[in-house]
């Protein structure tokens, strides 16, 4: 028996040419290293290679200052050095009224209204009170200006020139002046913005016909203006090392548990990174297993969504420069849910839910039971439909599994290149594409009619879930569950779905179970899971949040 064993071994030679192949080019990889990149300088780091070791010798730099003087001319020096290089950072000097009083102004254009600075800080302080401003100096000419020169609503004191700087490159307008040790920071930024508009993501046919916008300020503003509520609180915390951003978090005071503020607070406390560009940078980051396929926090677009949420005790993350607010925790019957449920009767709602379960399914294990019933168990089709399935598989070169991943792909594709295209082609691409696609591949005989069928009932499927990240999910799993039913046939199907619902089971996010109310069974909660009962029969908020208020008002 070894005799036969290493007589299928390959001879020593191809060993030995496999180990040259990798040997001779890191060799010569090292040399070139250390021959031309030794005692390299560019004139202000020196970097200089030993073995394994790289020393940097870096120029020092002039110390800056920590905290204002007070001395007008050390201060204004200070915000030239460490803004003074920005094409966009603008700086103005004058007197405030008559008097031999020095100011300044400080602000970034394009990020700050111009008309408010011009108007009301300016024309204030260079007209106002000249004669009482005369004999004024240190701390009563700062109250002077607080309380009676300038007419803004925004106006605040810093004595740390950094966060002063920070102020400058988010819109704000820093004020200075001789003898007050401490600038102005003024509120005046006003950032181009676009208008309110429908969500795309979440399309609906009734509800309300508005999104959040990339600005922070207009988001929280929709919250607000969804109705009066004193409870409603909304923290604001800072995320991003070099580019900072305001992040904020939503939740009703008297419903949320305060664990849960708590435990989102560290979380995002722990994100340490140059720049956040987008709330899924914080949502990939605060999440409990990050090697789920299966996520743990919700975005959505839609205010009445995130209050909903806020409503049953759950925590909202909102984010400077996005659309997309993060909800936590979240639950998988979320995903499948929409906001519409709740706009229509009960019954239809109930219908409609249950209908995009089932579409879900198929989804997920359509493509996989065409493998197993095709490949493994052809006894369990019924006769007429297994000759008419075989009748369309004659001539078709591939098994089943390589049929079924040509047209998979090719329709992953596609949805992918409309989603890429512009607008107006878009669609047209995906239908015109799909069609032609399918209809060649049947013509050549590279796949059968009732593989065509199948892609596309999972397609249209998919395209029925609410979340688009869940919808990403189920595509993902689906190649798996393709592959188990290639090995093993519904056995494979069966051994894939007691995996998938195992780590169901376990994961977790933010402490509340993800297939909640299932597991841990509720009886309670069932009333607004698969289905939706009428509003009268929900007089509770879900008991897996744990809310200190557990009864909704107005039942």
């Amino acid at each position: 028996m070894w005799e036969k064993m290493i007589s299928y071994m390959p001879h020593w030679q191809v060993f030995l040419q496999g180990f040259l192949a990798f040997f001779i080019p890191y060799l010569i990889y090292k040399l070139f290293h250390v021959f031309l990149f030794v005692n390299k300088s560019n004139g202000k780091i020196e970097m200089k290679e030993n073995s394994e070791q790289v020393e940097m010798v870096h120029i020092p730099i002039q110390k800056t200052l920590e905290q204002f003087t007070g001395d007008f001319n050390k201060d204004l020096l200070q915000m030239r050095k460490e803004l003074g290089h920005n094409w966009d950072i603008h700086f103005r000097e004058f007197q405030i009224g008559n008097t031999d009083n020095r100011a300044a102004i400080v602000f970034l254009k394009g990020l700050c209204d111009k008309e408010l600075i011009d108007k009301h800080i300016l024309k204030s302080l260079m007209n106002g009170h000249p004669k009482k401003s005369s004999v004024l100096r240190g701390h009563e000419l700062q109250q002077s200006i607080r309380n009676e020169i300038l007419p803004v609503s925004e106006l605040l004191e810093e004595s740390k020139v950094m966060k002063a700087v920070g102020k400058v490159l988010t819109g704000s307008t820093v004020l200075i002046v001789d003898g007050i040790q401490n600038v102005f920071i003024i509120g005046t930024a006003h950032g181009k913005t676009r208008n309110l508009e429908e969500p795309v993501s979440e399309a609906m046919v009734r509800g309300p016909r508005v999104g959040f916008t990339e600005k922070l300020s207009v988001n929280t503003s929709l919250l607000r203006q969804h109705g009066e509520n004193r409870n409603l609180s909304i923290i604001e915390m800072e995320v991003g090392e070099r580019t900072k951003k305001e992040l904020v978090l939503a939740y009703i005071d008297e419903i949320v548990q305060p664990n849960l503020v708590k435990e989102v607070k560290e979380r995002i406390e722990t994100i340490h990174l140059d720049d956040v560009a987008e709330s899924g940078y914080i949502e990939q980051l605060i999440e409990d297993d990050y090697l789920s396929p299966f996520s743990q926090v919700q975005s959505t677009e839609r205010p009445d969504r995130v209050i909903a949420a806020l409503l049953e005790g759950r925590v909202a993350i909102l984010l400077d420069g996005t659309p997309f607010a993060l909800i936590v925790p979240v639950t998988f019957n979320m995903l499948l849910q929409s906001p519409e449920d709740y706009y229509e009767r009960w019954l239809s709602s109930s219908l409609i839910r249950l209908l995009r379960y089932f579409a879900a399914g198929i989804s997920l294990f359509a493509p996989s039971l065409y493998i197993a019933f095709v490949s493994f168990h052809q006894g369990l089709i019924p006769t007429k439909l297994a000759l008419s399935m075989m009748a369309t598989r004659q001539g078709v070169p591939f098994p089943a599994l390589i049929e079924a991943l040509i047209m998979e792909v090719a329709i992953e594709i596609l949805r992918e290149a409309g989603l890429r295209l512009p607008k107006p082609i878009g669609p047209t691409m995906g239908i015109v594409g799909g069609l032609v696609i399918g209809e060649a591949a049947v013509q050549a005989g590279i796949v059968s009619p009732i593989m065509v069928i199948v892609v596309a009932l999972t397609a249209i499927s998919s395209f029925a879930i609410p979340q688009y990240n869940a919808g990403i999910t189920l595509r993902m799993l689906r190649f798996v569950a393709m592959f188990s039913a290639a090995l093993f046939g519904l056995y494979g199907i069966i051994l894939f779905f007691l995996f998938l619902c195992s780590h169901l089971v376990k994961l977790k996010s933010f402490g509340v179970s993800y297939l909640s109310p299932t597991i841990p069974y509720r009886a309670g909660d069932w009333k607004d899971f698969m289905v939706r009962m009428p509003l009268k029969m929900m007089k509770h908020r879900p008991r897996l949040l744990k809310p200190k208020d557990s009864v909704r008002k107005g039942e």
